[in-house]
């Protein structure tokens, strides 16, 4: 053994040793924390997007000797854009550091929720949990009567037959119903078809069941329908898989300032308060 080998042996051991003395010898499984409304962060400054947790995601798959990444997961959905883009960098960095990914839902785990929560190779649930909704919305208001009413004329011009789709101010024609329909059809069937190639033959709807209609389920039924795999909480699972000394590292989004979280909590309260709303909470 030349001397260089032997020094690296040495420093290593003595790495192992220190380890020891400091208890850090156990196993340490980063656990990425995924909480609230997913939608673009010039929103809300507290929203669920890339921009705000790729870099925890980066940390905690860079733990070389971490047996596994956990993901801890509490939203009721919202931008199809963003789950995509989260779920599919996990995926990049579990299949690149040849990690394992689990997936503990917590209280909901609905539409993009569990667009994030098919991000792992295995899904947990509590018994109460609220899970899938695997569908597409898009919600608007139409105040065409109420501007005839109030005497209000609306002025606006474009240069696109189409420009004006989904605007709550002119009346619907059936052709941007089509249009709009299509485009929400069209999003489904990639929802569909991601949880289809993540969950496989996993997959085993009930008698009488649907799946894929936005309907949403308690974590035994979507155990029973294939939808996620076991009952279990993060600190119970982990160390039955990997031992009683099992230590986590939370990796969270970066906290806002206390301004712009007031601000964000102003500009879209009552948005975020009836997407949770829809579940119960």
């Amino acid at each position: 053994m030349s001397a260089k080998d032997t020094l690296s042996a040495a420093w290593t051991k003595a790495q192992k040793t220190v380890r020891q003395l400091l208890g850090q010898d156990t196993p340490l499984v980063p656990v990425i924390r995924l909480e609230g409304m997913i939608m673009s962060g010039g929103r809300n400054a507290n929203a669920l997007n890339l921009q705000r947790v790729e870099k925890q995601i980066e940390r905690a798959f860079s733990i070389k000797d971490a047996p596994a990444v956990a993901l801890l997961i509490n939203s009721p959905g919202g931008s199809p854009v963003q789950s995509r883009l989260i779920h599919e960098r996990i995926r990049a960095l579990a299949e690149e550091k040849e990690k394992t990914v689990l997936a503990f839902c917590e209280d909901v785990a609905a539409s993009g929720g569990y667009f994030l929560a098919v991000a792992g190779d295995e899904i947990f649930v509590d018994p109460a949990t609220i899970i899938g909704s695997i569908g597409v919305i898009n919600a608007s208001f139409g105040f065409t009567e109420a501007m005839d009413k109030l005497g209000v004329e609306r002025r606006v011009k474009t240069a696109g037959k189409s420009k004006l789709i989904a605007d709550p101010f002119s009346p619907e024609t059936d052709q941007q119903k089509k249009r709009m329909e299509r485009l929400l059809n069209s999003v489904h069937l990639q929802f569909i078809d991601l949880v289809k190639a993540r969950r496989g033959d996993t997959l085993k709807p009930q008698k009488g069941e649907e799946l894929f209609d936005g309907s949403v389920f308690t974590g035994t039924e979507a155990i029973e329908n294939g939808i996620a795999d076991e009952i279990g909480d993060l600190r119970t699972v982990l160390k039955a898989r990997f031992g009683k000394d099992t230590r986590t590292k939370v990796f969270s989004p970066a906290s806002q300032n206390p301004l712009s979280r007031l601000f964000g909590i102003a500009l879209d309260g009552v948005e975020l308060r009836a997407a949770w709303a829809r579940f119960g909470l």
